[in-house]
């Protein structure tokens, strides 16, 4: 079992950044693979990125180039930094845990309670 803690969502401008965190615990954290996921009003989950037990990163392609994914084995940590945030970026973002890519779709078998970002332009 692996339990998950995002913290760090909020209210901001268009334009400005913020940094989601996850905290994670239970199993072992170290060999999963972790990501985020977001959901919009109204739209199903969305897979935003990613992050092996190697570092490896993936990133839908709406958030390339603006988002990052970083992880700290050591502390069992995982974060998003999210620039120039646009107003479609508005969601409940999720921290995965044992996350899986089959063909085009991704998935997860963990999942934390979700942190609301909510962009205004």
């Amino acid at each position: 079992q692996v339990q998950l803690v995002e913290s760090g969502g909020g209210l901001v401008q268009a334009g400005d950044s913020l940094r989601l965190s996850c905290a994670a615990s239970g199993r072992a954290f170290k060999n999963l693979h972790m990501g985020w996921f977001r959901e919009a009003p109204g739209k199903e989950r969305e897979f935003v990125a990613a992050i092996t037990w190697s570092s490896s990163t993936y990133y839908a392609d709406s958030v390339k180039g603006r988002f990052i994914i970083s992880r700290v084995r050591s502390k069992n940590t995982v974060s998003l930094q999210m620039n120039s945030l646009k107003s479609e970026d508005t969601a409940v973002y999720y921290c995965a845990g044992d996350v899986r890519q089959y063909g085009n779709t991704w998935t997860s078998n963990y999942w934390g309670q979700g942190t609301q970002v909510t962009v205004s332009s």
